[in-house]
């Protein structure tokens, strides 16, 4: 049953009545109507993902176990989500679970997820209050973009009284073969059900939406809930393909656009002053001068464990790879990694456009530095029509909302917008033609784009407006003179880490 208010507490466990052998029939019945509409999902190329949480001894294996029997294992995965690693606890707390996102037409089964895990954190302290209501809003923010970008998301809770598992634990535990299975939080949970109860209410209670509801499952007798699973699942399948078929959006869609950020005003392009020069002397003892500030602050970050993300927008030919370089040879090859976003494969397209920068976030304490980045959703990919407007539309939300998850965990976020005029990379782009050993930098799109100037110039000056917040603001680099450039991206990042790090030493 669909999930309301405090359910759990009031919930009535009840016996079917129906004869054992027709909750059999009734399951075989369900599964091959199960097994018909996986075809439906990858003819429709529809992604699934079914979040099973619920007590522990509750057969959160069992119910997946009973949902996957007719399904075609090519097109899904079972993923029982464990503590996070090591690695995974050096990256954003909602890393793991999006790197698991299904691709389109594909399902996913969770074996737990954000909820067992940002419940375990908020009973043992890890999460002050404040922080699990933080937490809470990412998760609802996370599953909202999730649904809005097409993604079906079915949630069940598993429910059973304390006597049921009372009786289950000790069953367990009278085995030697079986008592493995019985955990310490298995065993807390039981001994404090009534206050478990009461969070999971919250979590529930929280995080029920309307595009992806909570479904209670009565778990108590097998068969049963074996019927319930299916059912529930089936339903929300049909549903959601029927919406999709129709054309009408999963998610939120137009709520979540209005959302309002800190914003920071920002200059049209063309009101950018690009005469600034900088002479080639000046330039080596800046150069020379911000490196070693650099490298320096580059083993400071380390020490106190500040990630820190450099996104490199721009014309093509403004000199990004360039400016991109002079960071880089300041810094540890150890502790930086560049990643050139090229068009996206087929395994990314066929995931959240978000999904690929969430697989290359840093570590605490490294540096990621992307060429090109999420911000290609609002300027290529509307341009050229690889997205719909109202995908490009809701995509200034959902990168604010990205980088301020990224900031409050405690990440610097540097967006450059390398800006040249036209004329000067006209004749960047003749140089480069012209000459051999630089003739792989220029491409036929590169000279397709500048036919389109002026409407990208439109869609960045939106971009810039829209989501240079305070806590990820833009800064505007001028590259008509490359020199200048370059100190400016490195003056930038010089002073914004000595800033970040003299904030961590005074919270000690």
């Amino acid at each position: 049953m669909l999930y309301q208010p405090h359910l759990l507490k009031n919930f009535r466990f009840e016996k079917s009545d129906l004869p054992s052998d027709e909750k059999k029939q009734l399951i075989s019945q369900l599964s091959e109507r199960l097994g018909k509409l996986q075809l439906q999902v990858q003819k429709d190329k529809l992604p699934v993902l079914v979040l099973v949480e619920g007590w522990g001894t509750a057969g959160k294996g069992s119910r997946i176990a009973s949902m996957i029997r007719s399904l075609d294992p090519r097109f899904f995965e079972v993923i029982s989500v464990s503590s996070p690693s090591a690695e995974e606890l050096a990256k954003p707390f909602l890393y793991r679970h999006m790197k698991n996102i299904p691709e389109s037409g594909k399902f996913i089964f969770l074996d737990s997820g954000w909820m067992d895990e940002s419940i375990r954190a908020m009973q043992s302290g890890e999460l002050s209050e404040e922080e699990y209501a933080h937490r809470l809003e990412d998760i609802r923010i996370f599953e909202r973009q999730l649904c809005d970008n097409g993604y079906l998301l079915v949630k069940l809770f598993l429910h059973i009284s304390k006597k049921e598992q009372d009786k289950r634990i000790n069953d367990l535990l009278s085995h030697a073969d079986t008592r493995w299975r019985i955990s310490e939080h298995d065993l807390q949970q039981n001994r404090q059900y009534e206050q478990n109860i009461n969070d999971f209410d919250e979590y529930l209670q929280a995080t029920h939406l309307p595009y992806a509801p909570w479904q209670v499952i009565d778990s108590s007798h097998r068969k049963q809930s074996d019927i319930d699973c299916l059912t529930a699942l089936c339903s929300c399948i049909e549903a959601a393909l029927e919406q999709k078929q129709a054309g009408v959006p999963l998610g939120a869609q137009e709520n979540s656009a209005q959302k309002s950020f800190p914003l920071i005003k920002m200059p049209l392009l063309d009101e950018v002053a690009l005469n600034q020069e900088m002479s080639r002397k000046e330039y080596k003892k800046q150069l020379k001068f911000y490196q070693k500030k650099l490298r320096k602050l580059h083993n400071q970050i380390y020490r106190w464990k500040i990630p820190v993300i450099l996104a490199y927008e721009g014309w093509d030919a403004a000199g990004k790879g360039g400016n991109i370089k002079r960071i880089t040879s300041a810094l540890d090859p150890r502790g930086y990694k560049v990643i050139p976003v090229a068009a996206p494969k087929p395994y990314e397209l066929a995931r959240h456009y978000l999904w690929r920068f969430w697989q290359n976030l840093p570590k605490r304490g490294h540096i990621v530095i992307f060429d090109r980045t999420w911000y290609g959703r609002v300027m290529v990919e509307r341009l050229e029509g690889f997205c719909t407007e109202s995908d490009w539309k809701r995509a200034y939300t959902e990168m604010n909302e990205f980088e301020q998850q990224l900031t409050d965990w405690g990440a610097i976020v540097l967006k450059f917008w390398i800006q040249i005029d036209k004329d000067t990379q006209l004749k960047r782009f003749e140089e480069r033609q012209n000459t051999p050993e630089k003739q792989w930098k220029i491409t036929d799109e590169d000279w397709r784009n500048r036919e389109k100037w002026d409407e990208y110039e439109q869609a960045v000056n939106e971009m810039l407006q829209k989501t240079s917040t305070s806590y990820a603001p833009w800064h505007i680099i001028e590259s008509n003179c490359k020199y200048y450039a370059r100190i400016k991206a490195l003056r930038i990042l010089t002073e914004t880490l000595e800033n970040a790090i003299d904030q961590a030493q005074s919270r000690k």
